[in-house]
């Protein structure tokens, strides 16, 4: 009697062995490559604020870090003059109060999204200063200064070019800025004729005449002629007009009076009423 030789059942175990060994693997390999596509998608760099790093440590190739440092302790990011970013700027009186800031860049985009992330080239933020004086952080070309952030004397303002980390972008060691001279507010210089003026003097804390009330007609423009003993700002309620005050100076508000009602002429600081203008 012929006895047929036995199966290779070792080859079948290693072959479903092998198929299991696959099913594994490639799940796994499809996970890696949608982890590696989506931190690849859109993403940008992030590395600042990891336990015990500064912004500066968020640089990546950008630059060369020098000791030289801002008023916040930032150290300037240097970058060769040619495709440097660029920032000229312009300030321009506005009609109805203070000034219009106007940045026109070159090699530079603003990113206020990315704020806090690493330092790419020709992307950040830009700060303003007034007379040396931080005031505010600038995301866009245009910004708009309210007079009663212009203290008394104030001549120029500056705006200087960051990156996102924070770090302010240089050139040949000096800071990416401008800066532009500030004119008299154009609603302090209206010496158009008036249907009425209003004569008022601060001092001590006590308006001069006594707060009273004039009577207006619709349509009519009133001029404020408003001295003062200490700087503070001159607001028309109701129609939102504003102008500065300065310490023994006159300033002269002129505007129209075209909406009907009850409206209150004040300091903005000291809250001191200095009359009613009745427009009927």
């Amino acid at each position: 009697m012929t006895t047929s030789p036995p199966r290779a059942r070792p080859a079948l175990a290693h072959s479903a062995l092998a198929r299991s060994a696959r099913r594994t693997v490639l799940p796994l390999t499809a996970v890696l490559l949608l982890i590696g596509a989506v931190a690849g998608c859109g993403g940008r760099p992030t590395t600042h604020h990891k336990p015990g790093t500064s912004h500066e440590e968020a640089e990546g190739p950008v630059g060369e870090l020098l000791d030289t440092r801002d008023e916040s302790g930032h150290r300037y990011r240097q970058v060769p003059r040619k495709g440097a970013p660029e920032v000229k700027l312009t300030a321009r009186p506005d009609s109805h109060d203070g000034w219009n800031l106007q940045l026109s860049v070159r090699n530079f985009r603003f990113t206020p999204d990315s704020v806090g992330g690493g330092a790419l080239h020709g992307t950040g933020h830009a700060h303003l200063y007034v007379d040396g004086r931080k005031t505010a952080r600038l995301y866009a070309r245009w910004h708009h200064l309210p007079s009663r952030l212009v203290a008394k004397g104030t001549r120029e303002v500056t705006v200087r070019l960051y990156a996102d980390d924070h770090t302010p972008w240089a050139v040949k060691g000096k800071p990416i800025e401008s800066t532009a001279k500030l004119t008299e507010n154009a609603a302090s210089q209206d010496t158009g004729p008036a249907d009425q003026t209003v004569k008022i003097a601060l001092a001590d804390g006590k308006v001069s005449p006594a707060p009273g009330r004039v009577d207006v007609k619709k349509g009519q423009r009133v001029r404020l002629k408003v001295t003062s003993d200490r700087d503070d700002t001159l607001h028309v309620h109701g129609y939102d007009r504003q102008a500065p005050l300065r310490a023994g100076e006159t300033t002269t508000l002129t505007f129209t009076a075209d909406r009907t009602g009850l409206f209150e002429v004040e300091t903005h600081d000291a809250k001191l009423v200095l009359t009613q203008l009745a427009v009927r």
